[in-house]
Order: C-alpha cells, then sequence, then structure tokens
C-alpha cells in the first residue's frame, strides 16, 4: 500500500541535498518515503534517490582563485596611463609577463583572464590595432623559389633617457621555411639595403630564386601597377645580378601579394612594450633577440619550426656569390679616436666632429659617398667623402674657437677668416 506524504514541514524539497532532512524526519514519524515518486518528481534515478537518503554529499568543487591574479597589479600597472608602454595585443603582454615577471601560464589561459576582467579587456578594445577582414588566399612557396622583403617604418620609439627616435626595421622572410632576419635601422638608405640582404643571403646559406618587394624608392624607380611591369633601380637590378636573384614587385596597392611577411610584421610591435626601457644599441638586441624567438617557435600556419625547416630549404638555395662580390655591398664598422683638434681621421684626410669628444673612440661607417660617425649609437655627425686633408664643419669650428678665446672676440669673424686660411693651406695637397 503506499502512501501519500502530506505532512506540513519547514522542509522543502528544493534539491537532492536536502533528502538526509526528509530521511531523518520520516524515522522520526515512523512513515515510510515513496522512492518512486521522489524521483519522478526530481526527474532523477530511483537509486540517486536511495544514495541521498543515505546522506551521501558531492565533492564541494572548491573555488579557486586563478594564479594569473597574483599579476594583477603588474598588469594593471603595465595598461594605465601613466604608463609610456604600449600592447596593441594580448600577446604581446602575455609574452612581456613571461619574459619580465615570471608568468608561467599558457596564452590561451592567458587571454580568457584578460576577456573576463572588463578592466582590462576595454584597454585592447579601444586599441589602435584592428584585425583587417579582408580574405586573403592562402598558398605555399617550393623550398628556395622566394623571399620576401619589407620594411617596418618610422617606429616611434622613446629611449630609456627620453630621446625620441624614429627607427625602421627591415624584414626578409623565407617563403617556404618562414626563416627571417630582421634590422633596425635609423637610415632606409639603399646602402644599408643591400648590406642587409648580403648578410641575411649568408645567414641563409644560398640566395633564393626570387626576392619579392613592395615599390620602395630603393628598389624601383616606378612603380608596378596593372597597366605596367614598373622599373627596378639601376643600383638594385645590378646588386641582383651579383647576388643571382630575380626581383619580383608587388602591384602597387596589393601588399597581399607578400602576405607572409605582412602579416608577421605586427610581432614588432612588440618593441612597444618596451617604450621608455631600452638605449639604441639594446632595442637592436632586443629586435635580434625577437627574430631568434620566432625562428625557434613553432609556426601555426606552416606546422614547422623555422630554424629545423630552414635546413631542408638551404641545400636547395642557390650558392652565395663570391666573398669579393659580397664584401663590396656590406658596410664595415671603423673605431677612430677624436685629435686634440676635435677630428678623426679616414683615409689621411681629417673630418670634425662637435665640441666635447676630444680623446673619445667613436665608430664610423661609410656608405653612399658619406661618412657618418657614432658616439655609441647616436650619430654624431655626417661628412661628405672628401678629398681635402682637412674638413671642418663651421659650427663645429666655431664651438671649438668659441672654449679658448674671452666672449668678447668676434667669434664667428674669426671662424670665417681661420677656415679660410686653412683651406688655401691643404687644397693643393
Amino acid at each position: 500500500m503506499h502512501m501519500q506524504i502530506n505532512i506540513n514541514t519547514d522542509i522543502e524539497m528544493n534539491n537532492l541535498s536536502d533528502l538526509p532532512k526528509l530521511n531523518m524526519l520520516m524515522e522520526n514519524l515512523k512513515m515510510k518515503i515513496n522512492k518512486s515518486k521522489l524521483a519522478r518528481d526530481m526527474g532523477v534515478d530511483r537509486r540517486t534517490i536511495e544514495k541521498y537518503l543515505k546522506g551521501y554529499e558531492p565533492k564541494r568543487i572548491r573555488e579557486r582563485s586563478s594564479k594569473i591574479d597574483d599579476y594583477y597589479e603588474i598588469i594593471a600597472l603595465l595598461l594605465s596611463e601613466e604608463s609610456k608602454q604600449i600592447f596593441y595585443y594580448k600577446r604581446v603582454l602575455w609574452q612581456y609577463l613571461k619574459d619580465n615577471h615570471g608568468l608561467s601560464c599558457s596564452q590561451s589561459n592567458f587571454r580568457k583572464y584578460i576577456l573576463n576582467k572588463v578592466e582590462f579587456q576595454s584597454y585592447f578594445d579601444s586599441g589602435k590595432r584592428k584585425s583587417s577582414n579582408v580574405e586573403v588566399v592562402r598558398f605555399e612557396t617550393p623550398p628556395a623559389e622566394q623571399a620576401q622583403l619589407d620594411w617596418k617604418e618610422n617606429i616611434r620609439y622613446i629611449t630609456k633617457d627620453g630621446e625620441i627616435l624614429y627607427v625602421n626595421i627591415c624584414v626578409l622572410l623565407l617563403a617556404f621555411s618562414r626563416f627571417r632576419t630582421f634590422h633596425l635601422s635609423i637610415s632606409k638608405s639603399q646602402s644599408l639595403l643591400f648590406a642587409f640582404l648580403t648578410e641575411s643571403f649568408e645567414a641563409f646559406g644560398g640566395v633564393p630564386k626570387t626576392i619579392v618587394t613592395d615599390n620602395m624608392k630603393t628598389v624601383m624607380d616606378e612603380p608596378r601597377t596593372e597597366y605596367q611591369k614598373g622599373k627596378v633601380n639601376e643600383r638594385f637590378d645590378q646588386f641582383a645580378k651579383d647576388m643571382g636573384f630575380e626581383v619580383w614587385p608587388c602591384i602597387a596597392g596589393r601588399p597581399r601579394t607578400k602576405a607572409k611577411v605582412e602579416a608577421p610584421m605586427k610581432i614588432i610591435d612588440e618593441i612597444h612594450a618596451y617604450q621608455g626601457k631600452f638605449d639604441y644599441e639594446e632595442l637592436h638586441q632586443f629586435v635580434q633577440k625577437l627574430c631568434d624567438r620566432i625562428n625557434h617557435s613553432y609556426h601555426q600556419g606552416t606546422g614547422k619550426i623555422p630554424i629545423l625547416a630552414l635546413k631542408k630549404e638551404r641545400n636547395l638555395l642557390s650558392p652565395l656569390p663570391h666573398e669579393r662580390i659580397r664584401d663590396f655591398y656590406k658596410i664595415d664598422q671603423i673605431l677612430v679616436k677624436v685629435n686634440t683638434s676635435n677630428m678623426i681621421t679616414f683615409k689621411s684626410n681629417q673630418y670634425s666632429v662637435p665640441p666635447g669628444y676630444i680623446g673619445q673612440t667613436l665608430s664610423l661607417q661609410v656608405y653612399d659617398n658619406h661618412i657618418y660617425i657614432y658616439y655609441n649609437t647616436e650619430l654624431v655627425v655626417q661628412h661628405a667623402i672628401s678629398h681635402l686633408k682637412i674638413n671642418y664643419k663651421p659650427d663645429h669650428y666655431v664651438g671649438a674657437l668659441a672654449r679658448g678665446l674671452p666672449s668678447s672676440t668676434n667669434i664667428e669673424e674669426l671662424a670665417i677668416k681661420n677656415l679660410e686660411a686653412i683651406h688655401e693651406v691643404y687644397k693643393n695637397e
């Protein structure tokens, strides 16, 4: 005989965890429980009802805070308006915390954490970098067939000394292996481009058949369009012949032609995470470190690690040209010492530097028929290569002369007369 339970109590059957209370009550009343009806009413198996009536308690899920919470204050500081550092992507913030603060979690978990923190997610929602919805047709290139060249131009960088630099990063990427080289520079001159490509080929261990490039002025005199093939610069054309590759310019306005190098260029945005942290030389080292890290990392698009895939591609590249040809396109750096006349010597001729460098060792580079003199990484002065023995810039001479004369002296007038005399003495030597 089944009994219908209709007892006025304070117990409500809201969930299974209430059943032990019901069992205790019914035992006190010496009444039986209709387990089948309870099972139907609660939508569970009869055996489940029996288990809970006997006092079963499910394991409680312990709420745990994320270990990323330990970095909350650091993240908040990095993403604050007071910070000079810029994080265009969550990936960059994740990498920065890994490299500098010991964060150890997967990138996917970090992304979820940021997404769930409104105050952090809003930073990235309002960011300057937006993903493009332009469709790109994916294609792969045979080994040694192609490399893609590009510049990341005019990157504004504040050094740790507060100096504002506008730097450029040149990238050459082998299309098959995705192995790449980076070069950071202030200049974008053609001579620097030749030196970079030459050293890149040496790093590759050979030369690809073609180089895909946009219509940069150091490569093209006339851009390639849908209606004309364009005109390669004469010097670059000669360089290509000397190195043994063909130039393949993109149609102007179609950067997707070299999407393999265009897409990874956003990786270079990682340097903004270090705004105000490096001097120029340290920034240069960071860019090389970044390049090495990418070359040693798994590439999701190809399923390869570039440094390992390069071993296969290297065997199929064209041989490097003779060392004599390669050396012709390289830029050597020479160390020179400033003499007591505030000048340095290059090929028996002297060139002035600004006052204050006497006794200092400076570095000198020669390209494009000019001499570039650096103190550490700061460009101190630029001179056109001259056949004259003595080459003073007037403001250098005025500055040096002013240090040893009374303030009442007409320095500019005296400097002009002295420079004319110096020029007259040395012009025929």
